[in-house]
């Protein structure tokens, strides 16, 4: 009995690490500096930019090919931003300070995608030029 919720306290512990890790990861990308190409194509100044700008960003980062082998996404971003999304929906209106935390996780998923797309852009610049000077 005591070694089943050893387990189970771990198995909690281990998921709640994971989960601050992967939130710091994405933090840290979004905290990097927007390309102004990457803002012009959204039309919208790095300060305006919302939690609404998400899906023109990813929509946005499928049209733009990979070329490298391997190939960097979003990853669990969308289905985090559509999970904070939905609370906000549920009980946003009941909590203030909810809606503006939620509002806040969504702008951090804009500018994760917005600094992807921008990645994304160079790396393909980057192959195009080596391609042409070879």
């Amino acid at each position: 009995m005591f070694s089943a919720m050893l387990f189970a306290i771990s198995i909690v512990a281990l998921a709640q690490f994971a989960l601050y890790y992967w939130r710091a990861v994405v933090a840290g990308v979004a905290a990097q500096p927007i390309s102004q190409d990457v803002l012009a194509a959204v039309q919208v100044h790095e300060s305006e930019l919302c939690g609404g700008d998400f899906q023109k960003l990813a929509s946005l980062l499928t049209l733009a090919p990979e070329l490298k082998s391997s190939p960097v996404g979003l990853g669990l971003v969308p289905a985090y931003f559509h999970i904070v999304g939905k609370l906000s929906d549920l009980f946003g209106k009941v909590s203030p300070a909810l809606a503006s935390w939620s509002e806040h996780e969504r702008v951090l998923c804009a500018r994760y995608a917005a600094v992807q797309v921008g990645r994304r852009l160079e790396s393909n610049l980057a192959q195009a030029a080596s391609m042409r000077c070879c």
